[in-house]
């Protein structure tokens, strides 16, 4: 095909493209069912994994939770099997350590079967400045963050490929899109974790395997006790995220196939432009909402002895 020909069908693509966009806006987008699929929840012990898995009780999925707290993970599996969930399976799993990851998914293949809805979610933040963070914690960060979704994708993703079935879902954060003042090692691995996502899902797309949906979730702070003591300078336009509200919109992108959920619905025009900008302007910016002091107050999650 020439150039002219090759660009002018481009062009027709990109117009019907946007065009079923905006019609996809307005137009509601039908659900998938997930009865009886094989749905792991990374880090479900606690916070939106937990919330996680009671949704997809309520939507009769077999559940496979994993969590390095053990108790958590129990709590919520008797929390699923009360709203109905007929299959639960708990894993006690260190998604840090790769070993850990196979040798559990192993379990999980020949106990339960091939997942088929892989959610990484388990996360950690350190709260403190690069040059305040042990050594030993920023490797913490970026095993758990990033390097888990690699052993998690290598014990699952050949199954899906198999199968041509299955969905990757990243529980990334609105860091893995903007960087953030005090979160340095926590942006990097998020960042990488969504490149990460993204290239995967190219491989996937370019080998054919159209059959295994990717849906990459950046929300901002989420009120789960993670982000404890962190503020926000104008909670009418990014608000603190209610968790029920974050894990509806979560499960509601997974049934609908969506590839990138960003909360709140402000930070879509943010990231769209922030590569527009000057840099000074948007350091300017930057200022005006706040973001560089968010991390002021910072607590976190209050371990419990």
């Amino acid at each position: 095909m020439n150039f002219l020909l090759e660009s002018l069908l481009t062009l027709l693509l990109s117009l019907y493209y946007m065009l079923e966009a905006l019609v996809l806006l307005v137009v509601p987008v039908r659900k998938k069912n997930v009865s009886g699929e094989i749905v792991l929840v990374s880090g479900a012990g606690s916070g939106i994994g937990r919330l996680l898995a009671l949704e997809f009780a309520r939507l009769h999925s077999t559940l496979v939770l994993w969590d390095i707290n053990e108790e958590g993970n129990q709590e919520t599996a008797r929390q699923a099997r009360e709203r109905g969930a007929s299959r639960v399976h708990t894993y006690n799993c260190d998604c840090s350590n790769k070993a850990s990851v196979y040798e559990v998914a192993d379990k999980v293949k020949r106990e339960v079967g091939d997942v088929s809805i892989l959610i990484n979610n388990a996360g950690i933040v350190t709260g403190k400045t690069f040059i305040d963070s042990p050594d030993a914690l920023l490797e913490k960060t970026m095993a758990v963050n990033t390097l888990s979704h690699f052993w998690t994708y290598k014990a699952f993703l050949p199954a899906m490929i198999a199968s041509n079935h299955g969905h990757l879902v990243s529980i990334a954060s609105s860091g893995g899109l903007f960087p953030v003042n005090g979160l340095a090692d926590y942006c990097s691995s998020k960042f990488a974790a969504v490149g990460f996502a993204e290239s995967v899902a190219l491989e996937l797309l370019v080998s054919g395997k159209n059959g295994i949906k990717t849906t990459i979730v950046c929300p901002y702070f989420i009120n789960t006790g993670m982000f404890d003591g962190c503020n926000t300078k104008w909670p009418h336009l990014i608000p603190i995220l209610d968790p029920n509200y974050a894990t509806k919109k979560i499960v509601n992108a997974i049934l609908q196939e969506q590839v990138l959920l960003v909360m709140p619905r402000s930070l879509y025009f943010f990231h769209a432009i922030q590569n527009l900008l000057p840099m000074k302007l948007g350091i300017l910016l930057g200022h005006y909402f706040g973001v560089f002091n968010v991390m002021d107050n910072f607590k976190g999650r209050v371990k419990k002895d």
